[in-house]
């Protein structure tokens, strides 16, 4: 919090008076002296008057004026500030239209390489790209790096959205932007990862079945009927496992744990996960050939919890299982090897 100083024709009136300097600049220092101010600084003087209303419109300008100007003239000091000031800026255009509309062309994203483009320059690189009126987006660099180096495989970008009013302010910018989606790069596998789907009949029918066993062994191996299940044949075989999030299920479940900080419930709404499997990676062609297989159910747990892992984190009690899961694979390695 900054700190702004009141005067009336150089008398000092109070400090940060919130009805006077709106919400999201309370970070400003500075001085005001205006003799319009009234000398009386009661909360309800202040509510009701008139003038103080026109001063708040007035910083508000002024402070967009003043931004807009430097991105306009001083781009490499706009871009040096930009990380620090955004939440503010993002802040001031969810309480403000006006504000809003003055920063518009102004609000500038952070891309995978660290260069700073507009809404429109993101829309513009997805277009070409095949993916028109989409913006791709990352919150947590570690967590999402899997999907980050497939993006950067396969030359698409996204930008990077870490705090925590990203949310509420991509929600407001495709409410302004009607066909505009934001979708986070784990929300589903990306097309362009994808091999061509097959023309051949009897092909489509026999990867529909391979991918109905899957599911089943999967299901049974971790013991949740109600996981969903993917099969793609991605151009990485590297690839094993991965889980996706869908979009709206993902913002649904952040509000509601946003919603629980004041006492809501978190819980109400769980993200939905989907287990994507990889038809191309020789783990997982291993575990549909040998459906009954001893070590088959281990390898399931395994390739989940590995999935789990490259989205985020796993369970304490999860995460021991692993440890103690791959410390027996790696020995039944070394068995094999003697």
């Amino acid at each position: 919090e900054g700190k702004i100083k009141l005067y009336n024709n150089q008398v000092f009136i109070a400090d940060n008076i919130k009805e006077v300097i709106p919400e999201f600049l309370m970070l400003l220092k500075g001085v005001i002296d205006c003799p319009d101010l009234p000398l009386n600084v009661s909360r309800s003087a202040l509510q009701n008057d008139g003038f103080v209303k026109k001063i708040s419109d007035y910083i508000t300008k002024k402070v967009a004026d003043k931004l807009s100007g430097m991105c306009k003239t001083d781009r490499e000091n706009y871009e040096k500030y930009w990380d620090d000031i955004n939440p503010f800026i993002k802040f001031g255009c969810l309480k403000d239209e006006k504000f809003a509309e003055k920063m518009n062309d102004y609000i500038i994203f952070k891309n995978l390489d660290g260069k700073y483009l507009t809404l429109k320059d993101c829309l513009e690189a997805n277009k070409e790209k095949g993916h028109e009126n989409q913006v791709f987006y990352v919150t947590d660099e570690k967590e999402q790096s899997q999907y980050i180096n497939m993006f950067k495989e396969a030359g698409l970008d996204a930008v990077i959205l870490p705090n925590a009013i990203d949310s509420p302010f991509i929600s407001h910018l495709e409410q302004k932007n009607e066909k505009v989606k934001f979708l986070r790069i784990d929300a589903d596998v990306n097309e362009t990862f994808k091999e061509k789907e097959e023309d051949d009949e009897a092909a489509k029918e026999q990867a529909k079945k391979d991918a109905e066993s899957l599911s089943e062994i999967f299901k049974k191996a971790l013991g949740n009927d109600k996981l969903e299940v993917k099969v793609e044949k991605l151009k990485n075989e590297s690839v094993a496992s991965m889980i996706t999030v869908s979009e709206e299920s993902r913002r649904m479940a952040d509000m509601m744990k946003m919603y629980s900080m004041y006492g809501g419930g978190a819980d109400m709404f769980p993200a939905e996960e989907t287990l994507v499997l990889n038809a191309n990676n020789g783990l997982v062609k291993y575990v549909l050939n040998n459906r009954d297989g001893e070590k088959t159910p281990m390898l399931c747990e395994q390739l989940y919890d590995l999935a789990k892992l490259a989205h985020g984190s796993l369970s304490p009690e999860r995460m021991t299982k692993f440890i103690a899961r791959s410390g027996e694979i790696m020995m039944d390695m070394a068995r094999e090897e003697q």
